[in-house]
């Protein structure tokens, strides 16, 4: 297969097994397994941070990994959820006042996963794909270090062996919970959690190739049932259903409280999927279409939620196992699917084994991950608006909540992008004779066209020695509005009251239709004022009469 044909655009069914080669075959079987012994355990953790049963991460490693298998535009990467995802989830149905472990709270779940899938449907609709993509990263790194700290402290109960209820109380209210519970500590559960956090830190700098969470569960697991662990009050997971899941439909009644959360979840599982799915692309694979990515994780979602899921994104860690195992396309994630269900199938009563605390230092473990300082430190010195932007976003994560950090995230970046777009762009060019151009070097619209023309008329008053003419460069102007057109038409009559007749050159086909069903640029046009390009305006006003 040839460069052009690896870079060709591929079909929507199943893209990354077109063309499939033979000698890919194994590669992917043993990377579909390697991911598979991290991204299990890790959905089943993930499960517990949104105050579910285990057995839902497990779900989630199948019908949403196999729909994105079929739709996904990225070879290597592995979806099903991530520590973030899952904190939001948990967020969001505690706000929406579902109890955790209560008798709606999967059927919430099934609802909540949906209509993520409706609205990255909707982005997808709309091509809203590379708009999303411009919530910046600082917001992002708050956003996880909000996360990171947040799920942490709701993990110390788990790893201490105390019982303290912390679900939907955030971070200082959840510490200043645990404080009053240390009396309570569990020294054997102590000693697991400290174990078990040392052997998955340890796995992953010294052995990284190895599946460390997988070595640590099963580890968990047998000290379970050969030691007497549980009798010193080490405490289990709630049993695991065995079994595939069952169909479970959404519930409309219940979509208004959840659709604030799933916005922000929806927006969250893209923009992680689709930096993952960049950052491990080799550079002859096809690009990464982000309205393609938008659709194949609606669909995760969608008909994942029919089977009772998470929410669905692609997570870093597990893709990167799955690259660095050799993984060549979706296959691979279709392996980790097999291997899910014959767990769901077979493994439940050994999994009922796992001890909560080996499970949250899973969890623990992942997200410190998030909480990545050197990052902060790195945008304080290379750009301080940015590191206020990501400081801003994580105290709100960690003093408010999540989902008012993502909103108050979304917001900063939102004012600061119209704000870098409304900064004119003006540059004065040539001059001829008593004729000067001025170019507009960025697009016009309702927001910032007022303040580009005020600069112009500037530049034109000021000009010395004085000129007659102006020659406006509006190549960029690619969709005239009628807000745009009468604003020139102001300036042409600014400019005429001050004796400087306004030429306009350069103007695209697609704003030329639109302008010429207006009155005052047929004026323009049947006065010989509007031309092909700058140097034909310069040569018509110089030669015009005075």
């Amino acid at each position: 297969m040839t460069v052009a044909e690896q870079r060709a655009r591929p079909g929507w069914l199943a893209p990354t097994l077109q063309g499939y080669r033979r000698g890919w075959l194994w590669r992917d079987i043993l990377a579909g397994l390697s991911a598979g012994a991290v991204v299990v355990p890790q959905a089943m953790a993930y499960a517990t941070i949104a105050n579910m049963p285990v057995q839902v991460g497990l779900y989630t490693c199948m019908v949403p990994m196999f729909v994105y298998a079929m739709l996904g535009g990225s070879r290597a990467m592995s979806t099903s959820t991530t520590s973030t995802i899952a904190t939001l989830t948990a967020t969001t149905l505690v706000s929406a006042g579902v109890a955790a472990g209560s008798s709606n709270a999967l059927g919430s779940l099934v609802t909540l996963t949906f209509v993520v899938g409706v609205i990255l449907l909707i982005l997808r609709l709309l091509r809203l794909g590379g708009i999303v993509e411009n919530i910046s990263q600082p917001t992002i790194i708050g956003v996880q270090i909000g996360v990171g700290a947040t799920v942490a402290i709701g993990q110390l109960p788990k790893l201490l062996g105390v019982s303290a209820d912390l679900a939907g109380k955030g971070f200082l209210r959840a510490l200043a919970t645990l404080a009053t519970t240390l009396g309570e500590v569990n020294v054997p559960t102590v000693l697991l959690s400290a174990g078990s956090i040392a052997a998955l830190f340890l796995f992953k700098r010294f052995v990284p190739r190895l599946p460390g969470p997988l070595l640590v569960v099963a580890g968990g697991i047998l000290l379970a049932a050969f030691t007497g662990m549980t009798d010193a009050g080490v405490e289990l997971i709630a049993p695991v259903k065995e079994g595939l899941p069952g169909i479970t439909l959404p519930k409309l009644v219940e979509f208004a409280p959840l659709l604030g959360g799933a916005l922000a979840i929806a927006l969250m599982a893209f923009l992680e999927s689709v930096a993952v799915a960049r950052g491990i692309r080799e550079q002859n694979d096809p690009a990464i279409d982000s309205n393609r990515e938008l659709l194949a994780l609606s669909a995760a979602n969608i008909l994942g939620s029919l089977f009772t899921v998470l929410p669905v994104a692609g997570g870093f860690s597990q893709s990167a196992v799955n690259k660095g195992a050799g993984a060549r396309s979706q296959l691979a994630q279709l392996v980790t699917v097999v291997l899910a269900v014959l767990i769901a199938l077979f493994l439940g009563p050994v999994l009922s084994l796992l001890p909560q605390a080996t499970l949250a230092s899973l969890v623990f473990v992942a997200v410190v991950g998030l909480i990545k300082l050197g990052d902060l430190f790195r945008l304080a010195r290379i750009s301080p608006i940015d590191f206020w932007v990501a400081l801003t976003t994580a105290l709100v994560g960690i003093t408010l909540g999540l989902l008012p950090a993502v909103t108050i995230g979304v917001l900063i970046t939102l004012v600061l992008v119209l704000a870098e777009l409304n900064k004119p762009r003006v540059r004065v060019g040539k001059r001829r004779g008593d004729a000067l151009a001025i170019h507009i070097d960025r697009g016009l619209y309702t927001a910032n066209v007022n303040g580009n023309l005020r600069v112009v008329f500037q530049e034109a008053v000021a000009a010395q020695p004085p000129i007659t003419a102006v020659v406006l460069d509006l190549y960029r102007l690619e969709a005239a509005t009628i807000t745009v057109v009468d604003a020139l038409a102001e300036l042409d009559r600014n400019l005429a009251a001050e004796g400087i007749t306004l030429h306009l050159a350069a103007l695209p086909d697609r704003a030329l239709t639109v302008a010429r069903r207006m009155e005052w640029f047929q004026g323009v046009e049947a006065s010989g004022r509007a031309h092909p390009s700058v140097h034909d305006g310069l040569c018509a006003a110089a030669s015009a009469p005075a």
